[in-house]
Formats: structure tokens, sequence, C-alpha cells
């Protein structure tokens, strides 16, 4: 029988690699985490901006007030791991703008989308007209 000389250096190098490696799959779970959460805010901002856009045309318009709220009833179900979301509303003649936010401990995420108010109606009426 062969007598094998045992050295303890494998569990020595193992014993500084191991938490390298550890820490290198927990980033990855953090940033597949961040993309995931910017995505759903990205969603729910655009969402709002394009209703606001669709009900600003009506007679009586939009208000901010409302675009928060359905912002957050976007937002309120979804798996995520930011908790502090914030949100402002920018409703002009032209353009409706939502910007959101969100923060946990150190990382924070921004998302901003706009969408412009148009008319369609009126220039399918135009195009009407001119064709006769």
């Amino acid at each position: 029988m062969k007598d094998y000389k045992v050295q303890a250096s494998m569990t020595v190098e193992m014993s500084f690699l191991m938490p390298m490696i550890l820490f290198l799959i927990m980033g990855c779970i953090l940033a597949v985490f961040y993309y995931h959460d910017k995505n759903i805010l990205s969603g729910a901002a655009y969402e709002t901006a394009v209703v606001g856009s669709t009900k600003a045309r009506e007679k009586e318009g939009i208000k901010e007030g409302e675009l928060e709220t359905l912002f957050y009833q976007r937002a309120k179900d979804k798996c995520i791991m930011f908790v502090n979301l914030q949100v402002s509303v920018r409703a002009g003649k032209e353009e409706i703008e939502v910007v959101a936010g969100a923060s946990r401990k150190y990382m924070k995420i921004s998302v901003a989308k706009r969408a412009a108010v148009t008319e369609p109606e009126k220039k399918i009426r135009d195009l009407r007209r001119i064709k006769g």
C-alpha cells in the first residue's frame, strides 16, 4: 500500500477562495434584482405616462395626483426589493412626464418616462377633409 503525504494547502486556499466565490454569486443575484426592479419601475412609469397622455385629451383633463396614484397601483403588488418608492408627475399641455425613484440602503434607481399628448382624431379629420 502506498503512503500519501497529505498537505493542508488545499484547505487553506479554499478558505480564501470560497468567500470570494460566494461574494460573486451574491453580487450577481443583487444585480439581477436591481435590473428586475428597474424594469418594473420603468414599465409602471411608462404605462402611467401613456394613460395620462390619453386622458389629458379629455375635457376635464388629468390631475397629477391621479397619475401618482395610478403609478403606485401599478408598482404596488410587484415583487421588488427596493421599498422606498417616490414618484413625481408633471402634466403639461404638450407632454406628461413621470419621474420615479426607489432606494434601499446604498442602492438607488431612478427612471424618467415621457409621453406626448397627441390629438390623432384632429389629424384624421383634417386628412379626411383634405381628401374630400
